[in-house]
């Protein structure tokens, strides 16, 4: 009772994110402290009066309905928004009238992993969507076969124009989009989760068949803007950290590709143009730094970020909030001690201000981020972040969590949770992993820690747990380790390869069936990450570190709490329930492993507030037990 009293006290504080302007209206997500779902505003400027948009709390009674995309048509008339029920990753598209609040009759069912690209004149919108699910359909069909359709306001789903489709290539998946001035329908055309992509594109209104820009699969492909038949693109093509490039479509040959801006030190996270400017945001050892340029490349100036933080984003598509013709951008900066703040960059004045700061009940000044670097297995030097009390001294007896990721190109930068914060009042340190096979570093970074390099990832959690065990912060009794979805499956590996170092592991929503995992819902698209088991050799390293079948009986593993959820149809729970399962039947000794299966929810995204408090409560109560602290 007091852990669920004092995260509730700690979440009940009222925040935003950043604004989206759109021909002169803001919108905005908004929490009063304890709403289960955020809500979206609209306002005629930052200063005045907020009008509620879209409440999604009114939408179920236990706020198990969520807002999961939203686009604002050009002309700032109309809302094009998708929900889901229970956390399934399928959504419903509807359109709401921005100056009645009121949804116009149109529905789009059946789609998933789609945004939305309204057509310039606000007639309607294109988005990506699959076939109903027949009464024959398997676990492996439902997730293949996306197509591109375009909607026109007022029309039923049936009517809908099927834009684009390849039918042999049922894994091709896409991403539409409309080019700032207009002219241009761009497609990003991935297989799974492949950070590999072609882009195809079409003029507006042609009837001619789209050109494919990009037709081969060896790098990625972003496209970031155009003056007219000039596209500006990102990619990591013969640059693993990233560069921008312009193509001019009138004269495509790769020789006569220009690079504006060419690879760096630091990997390339994210870039947008915003006011005839390209900014762009980098990862400077796994931490965001902003950096703009002209659009002929000429660096023009850093935007000063606070402390060693990151911009937060809920897709990891948009970070900067702008148009090409704006004055001024906005973006949501966070850290492990530094609360999600909005901040306002005047491209005018150069100056950037925090315009949205929440308050906490909690003194942020007792603790202290540091990075370390760490030597793996190998020789490598692992990226690691420390959060730790001031005022106390290293020792064994503290507990310590570690948390790692390490896949699919994503990068662990420094971010706010406020859950956390229980666990540094409870005398915990923190320490979160910069493991190969996330994007700090590149693609060379990544493709270190995937297919049959995945062991590397490992191998990098283990010795990060070491150097915390010999270095004094904690003893292997009292280390945490902990990992969502492939981070599961991290867990999952390390405790089954070295139960001796952790003391406790939460492995969430995780992949543990390493032969299977291709066999269900879209784990399929996971093959470029993981490899697959009916590849010979592949199937030889997947076995080698599969945490379901490395279990072995009469073994001691550590206290173990799984956490999945029902409606989880992006890593089904079957996973979870066969880990914990054997785990359960060979475990020598008393530490408990257990499971905890949360109802009406489903990978993460969109968990009800009232739902987290009560799940974290659950996994703190444990490890107050397990650790005894």
């Amino acid at each position: 009772a007091h852990i669920r009293q004092r995260l509730t006290e700690l979440w009940n504080y009222p925040r935003a994110l950043a604004p989206v302007k759109v021909n002169g209206r803001y919108f905005q997500l908004r929490n009063t402290g304890l709403q289960n779902q955020d809500v979206l505003f609209n306002m005629d400027s930052l200063i005045g009066e907020k009008y509620v948009l879209l409440d999604p709390n009114t939408m179920s009674q236990d706020g198990t309905t969520s807002l999961t995309q939203w686009e604002v048509s050009k002309d700032g008339n109309l809302l094009a928004y998708a929900t889901n029920e229970s956390g399934s990753d399928w959504q419903v598209w509807r359109i709401r009238d921005v100056d009645t609040g009121e949804d116009l009759p149109d529905r789009l069912e059946w789609s998933k992993f789609s945004s939305v690209a309204w057509h310039p004149d606000g007639s309607g919108f294109y988005y990506c969507g699959y076939d109903q699910p027949g009464e024959e359909s398997t676990y492996e069909s439902i997730n293949i076969n996306q197509k591109v359709f375009f909607h026109r306001i007022g029309t039923e789903q049936s009517e809908d124009k099927l834009v684009y489709q390849r039918l042999d290539h049922p894994e091709w998946g896409y991403d539409a989009l409309i080019s700032d001035d207009g002219e241009y329908l761009i497609l990003h055309v991935s297989k799974g989760t492949d950070s590999r992509n072609r882009l195809f594109y079409r003029k507006l209104g042609s009837s001619i068949e789209f050109i494919e820009l990009i037709h081969d699969l060896e790098a990625t492909y972003q496209f970031v803007g155009n003056d007219g038949p000039i596209f500006y693109i990102y990619t990591n093509h013969q640059a693993p950290r990233g560069r921008l490039i312009s193509i001019d479509t009138t004269n495509p040959a790769e020789s006569n590709w220009k690079t504006i801006i060419p690879e760096a030190g630091d990997a390339i996270e994210n870039l947008k143009i915003i006011n005839n400017q390209i900014v762009i945001i980098y990862l400077h050892h796994a931490y965001h730094l902003i950096k703009r340029f002209g659009l002929d490349g000429k660096p023009l100036g850093d935007i000063e970020l606070p402390v060693m933080g990151s911009i937060f984003s809920l897709d990891r598509d948009t970070y900067l909030f702008g148009s090409r013709l704006d004055n001024e951008l906005y973006f949501t900066f966070n850290s492990f001690t530094h609360p999600p703040t909005v901040f306002q960059y005047s491209f005018e004045d150069d100056d950037c201000l925090p315009i949205e700061a929440p308050e906490i009940d909690f003194d942020f000044s007792q603790f202290n981020t540091e990075q370390i670097f760490v030597r793996s297995k190998d020789g490598t030097q692992v990226p690691m972040f420390l959060v730790t009390n001031i005022d106390a001294s290293q020792n064994e007896c503290d507990p310590m969590l570690l948390y790692g990721y390490g896949g699919f190109n994503i990068s662990l930068s420094p971010n706010f949770l406020i859950s956390r914060l229980v666990w540094l009042e409870l005398g915990g340190s923190l320490a979160v992993a910069n493991l190969r096979g996330g994007g700090e570093y590149g693609e060379e970074w990544h493709q270190a820690g995937s297919i049959l390099n995945k062991q590397n990832v490992f191998d990098d959690m283990i010795a990060c747990a070491e150097y915390l065990t010999t270095n004094g912060y904690t003893s292997p009794e009292k280390l945490v380790i902990e990992g969502r979805s492939n981070g599961g499956l991290l867990v999952g590996a390390c405790i089954t390869q070295r139960p001796d170092l952790f003391g406790a592991a939460l492995p969430a929503v995780g992949v543990m069936d390493m032969l299977r995992f291709h066999k269900f819902t879209i784990g399929w698209a996971w093959v470029s990450d993981y490899g697959s088991a009916e590849d010979p050799e592949q199937f030889k390293v997947l076995y080698g570190y599969s945490p379901l079948h490395n279990i072995e009986a009469g073994r001691t593993y550590p206290a173990t709490l799984v956490t999945t959820a029902d409606h989880d149809d992006r890593v089904v729970p079957g996973h979870s329930f066969k880990f914990i399962a054997a785990l359960q039947a060979a475990q020598k000794g008393d530490n408990p492993v257990l499971i905890r299966i949360q109802t009406k929810a489903g990978h993460g995204f969109g968990k009800p507030t009232s739902t987290l408090i009560e799940e974290q409560t659950d996994i703190f109560a444990f490890l107050i037990k397990v650790l005894d602290i």
